[in-house]
């Protein structure tokens, strides 16, 4: 089988995989793509409620990089705590161009980055996460 950067699964499968909640689809892309060209494999999901069915089918995430205002039954830090609380291991990235997160209003060792980020941000803090 062949993965989306065109590489075989069994080399895809060794990066570490990042899922990206993220309802507006060109911010989307755009994380997807900046992460992809870090050297990670990525997931898509438009909604917390479609993040947590991915979570629920995979066992292979290491990073959910979530925005804070989302669709579904949750927003992006509950979506947070319920990552915490069911997957401890997860490490959580929250991102938001129109509300500022404490370290408080995350889980513990969640992060937060704010809107508009650069890819040296992003895939500084994933490496830095993974370390």
């Amino acid at each position: 089988m062949i993965g989306r950067d065109g590489r075989g699964m069994t080399e895809v499968s060794r990066r570490p995989v990042v899922l990206v909640v993220e309802d507006e689809p060109l911010l989307r892309m755009n994380a997807v793509d900046m992460i992809e060209t870090a050297g990670f494999q990525v997931l898509e999901a438009g909604s917390a409620d479609d993040a947590i069915a991915i979570l629920e089918k995979r066992d292979d995430i290491r990073v959910v990089f979530t925005d804070i205002q989302i669709p579904g039954s949750m927003d992006g830090l509950k979506l947070a705590r319920a990552v915490r609380g069911r997957w401890p291991p997860i490490k959580i990235v929250a991102t938001s161009g129109r509300v500022h997160v404490t370290a408080d209003d995350l889980p513990d060792g969640g992060r937060f980055v704010p809107k508009p980020y650069t890819p040296e941000q992003i895939t500084g803090l994933l490496r830095e996460i993974l370390a």
